[in-house]
């Protein structure tokens, strides 16, 4: 990269810190943990001295926390970690108590209040709730509370493996429209290539600096088997400073087990490495974002290349005449796939008309709808207010 692009881009880097006032701190399991089967209280002391002092300053801090397992295996004295998912949920609600005890004993020290926020992706799934999750985390600011949130590992199933809390503190960013997002990692960011015994743990070679977008090639470096790292992986991580960009907000990964690693990155941002991601200009709305990366999928519209282009290109809603082919069980405002004919998904939106009602007027016209189905509840099957492209 030449001289002046890279000056360029820490103009731009130094720029979004300046400005901004709501950071999520995500702080992995590795980065607090000790031996691997235990808290390191020490680490959580230092970065609850951090995060308090910055809080005093105009900072309105979120932290993303993870290590209710690795609490759990503590309390019963486990040297190996449960591999079932009634056994990690067993030890996680064994471990998450002890885990604030920790949060609130660390901040408490440094004259911090904290509250407890336990998630699923129910929670952010549902449009109510979502926003009741971003009123109460306004409330709290307001009262100068620290909010430490986690995934609600006891009741949820597969989503105990949701990238150790990757996603989780993407959608928080989301959820409370931050400028931030600092992914708290035990390496430096995402790297080109394999840095000198990267697979022995030594991470002694330099990451990629700056990301101005999440281009298939970057997706690829991620992917690589050395590049895993935590229980998510920098898969995970990618993935979560893509859809934090759509929504406006910067991301940047860095190693949090180096001492006063976020008040330096704040500080002195230039002098510190890792990765930073850049957010989009053109971002989209916290309802469009929410729509298009915290609901879950119900079915798939497989789409002609007309309406495709009609969608990608000239921003238009979806109608009934470009479908090609239904999939999957959904009722009226559920959230599909749009996917083109070469399988690939493309964009995805809530529907005004069930999946039985669209196996009927699929790839007729709008005007034919009230006559095949006896009535019409919208022209569109997919309003473009209700939908996203990715």
């Amino acid at each position: 990269m030449d001289m002046d692009a890279d000056q360029e881009q820490q103009e731009r880097k130094r720029e979004i810190l300046q400005n901004a006032r709501r950071i999520v701190i995500k702080i992995g399991s590795a980065v607090i943990a000790q031996d691997g089967f235990a808290l390191n209280r020490q680490s959580m002391a230092t970065l609850a001295q951090e995060i308090s002092a910055l809080a005093q300053n105009p900072y309105e801090i979120v932290v993303v926390s993870s290590g209710a397992i690795l609490a759990g295996m503590e309390r019963l004295g486990l040297k190996i970690r449960p591999r079932t998912i009634p056994h990690k949920q067993a030890i996680a609600a064994i471990g998450q108590s002890s885990l604030m005890k920790a949060w609130e004993t660390c901040f408490g020290e440094n004259d911090r209040c904290v509250a407890q926020i336990l998630l699923t992706t129910d929670d952010v799934c549902n449009r109510r709730r979502y926003l009741n999750a971003r009123n109460t985390m306004a409330a709290l600011f307001r009262y100068r509370v620290i909010p430490i949130v986690n995934e609600n590992d006891t009741v949820v199933t597969n989503e105990i493996k949701f990238g150790d809390n990757d996603r989780l503190s993407g959608l928080v960013a989301g959820l409370i429209s931050a400028d931030l997002l600092i992914i708290l990692s035990h390496v430096k960011g995402l790297y080109a290539n394999d840095p000198t015994g990267q697979q022995q743990g030594d991470f002694s070679g330099e990451p990629i600096p700056f990301v101005e977008k999440v281009t298939d090639e970057i997706s690829e470096l991620a992917k690589s088997k050395t590049s895993f790292i935590g229980t998510g992986g920098m898969q995970t991580k990618i993935l979560t400073a893509h859809e934090a960009a759509k929504s406006g907000i910067a991301t940047w990964i860095v190693n949090g087990k180096h001492p006063e690693t976020v008040t330096k990155i704040l500080k002195y941002p230039e002098k510190h490495t890792g990765t930073f991601f850049f957010p989009e200009k053109d971002k989209l709305t916290s309802r469009k974002a929410w729509i298009g990366y915290a609901l879950r999928p119900k079915g798939k519209l497989v789409v002609d290349n007309g309406a495709r282009n009609k969608l990608v290109q000239e921003n238009k809603s979806l109608l009934s005449s470009g479908i090609v082919l239904i999939e999957g069980s959904f009722g009226i405002g559920d959230l599909v796939q749009c996917v083109g004919l070469d399988g690939q998904e493309f964009a995805r939106g809530l529907v005004n008309y069930n999946c039985e009602e669209l196996q009927v007027i699929k790839g007729k016209k709008s005007a034919e709808i009230e006559g095949i189905l006896g009535y019409k509840y919208y022209d569109e099957v997919i309003h473009r207010d209700d939908l996203v492209i990715l």
